[in-house]
């Protein structure tokens, strides 16, 4: 990025910079080992489908300005607030433009240039881990309610949460033998791109009582088909995105690498919704049992875990 535009960006931050605002600050340290101080959270910009889920949970929509283009729950979200697109890929300028006073982020968040940017204009943002686990979520709802300053609702949820995981946990003690899942992403010039470890898709996989048949590499990988066909999994995954054309069970057992799966011979296909699946916000100890309740039809799950729970504002505050 060179250096006019750059400078043209942080001229158009002081500009369009909110009133300051007589308020103590915050420290809050952040994903990356940042400590970044606080002192408005009015005009937050939500970067992160489960960053936005949790806002809305604890009852601080109404300080949202922007969100990105992942945040599809609640589904109003998108139509309430501006969008500054992918979080992959933001502008600068789109960020800037809604005159933030503070950015939350999920690690991953990008591109780098645009992060520089955004710090070089003064924007406190708060970067926010996204670990695929019980224990990832926790600390993520901790962190976003403290940065808003809503520690105790935040400690609310958190423990509303936590006893959805507990329950999860002691339900998924009934599970014999886990069955070795693959999720597919994509198709890529005629190979599956599967999830290895360190992914979310790993990360529900485990939750939900099974376990990843490709889990030798981290991240996405294009597996060739000998490798498919020797993981040998039980069982299919893919997600269903708003826009897409989704996967479909005929398609994936016609391929070669798994046509002769265990998955094929059982027709075991499961497609969800992408956020709902792979999200790990508040509502994820319901999308691992969901998706159990596919893996596993005969093993009786909780109904105390709700895909639409009651919000922490109402729940914390009775």
């Amino acid at each position: 990025m060179c250096f006019s535009r750059v400078a043209t960006i942080l001229l158009l931050a002081a500009m369009l910079a909110p009133a300051p605002v007589v308020a103590q600050g915050i420290t809050v340290t952040d994903a990356t080992g940042r400590k970044v101080v606080v002192g408005d959270s009015a005009r937050t910009v939500s970067v992160g489908g489960s960053i936005t889920e949790i806002l809305y949970e604890l009852g601080a929509d109404g300080r949202i300005v922007a969100v990105d283009s992942t945040s599809q729950f609640p589904s109003r979200a998108l139509n309430e607030k501006e969008n500054v697109g992918y979080m992959r890929a933001l502008s600068p300028e789109g960020v800037l433009g809604v005159s933030p006073s503070l950015i939350l982020a999920l690690k991953g968040s990008g591109p780098p240039q645009a992060l520089s940017v955004l710090e070089s204009a003064g924007v406190p943002m708060v970067m926010v881990g996204d670990d695929y686990s019980g224990e990832g979520i926790l600390r993520k709802i901790h962190l976003v309610a403290w940065a808003m300053s809503l520690e105790e609702r935040g400690q609310c949820l958190a423990k509303r949460v936590a006893r959805d995981l507990e329950t999860l946990t002691q339900w998924r003690a009934g599970i014999a033998r886990p069955l070795r899942v693959v999720f597919v992403l994509s198709f890529v010039n005629g190979r599956a791109m599967v999830a290895g470890r360190k992914t979310a898709a790993d990360g529900i996989i485990r939750m939900a009582g099974a376990v990843n048949a490709v889990d030798q590499f981290e991240g996405y990988k294009q597996l060739e088909d000998e490798s498919m066909v020797a993981a040998q999994p039980d069982a299919v995954l893919v997600m269903v995105r708003s826009g897409a054309e989704p996967l479909t069970a005929r398609e994936v057992f016609a391929h070669p690498g798994f046509a002769l799966s265990p998955a094929a011979s059982r027709h075991a296909f499961v497609a969800m919704d992408g956020l709902y699946l792979l999200g790990f916000g508040p509502r994820i100890a319901a999308a691992a049992r969901d998706l159990a309740q596919k893996l596993y039809p005969d093993l009786q799950a909780p109904q105390s875990l709700g895909a639409t729970p009651t919000p922490a504002t109402v729940a914390c505050d009775r």
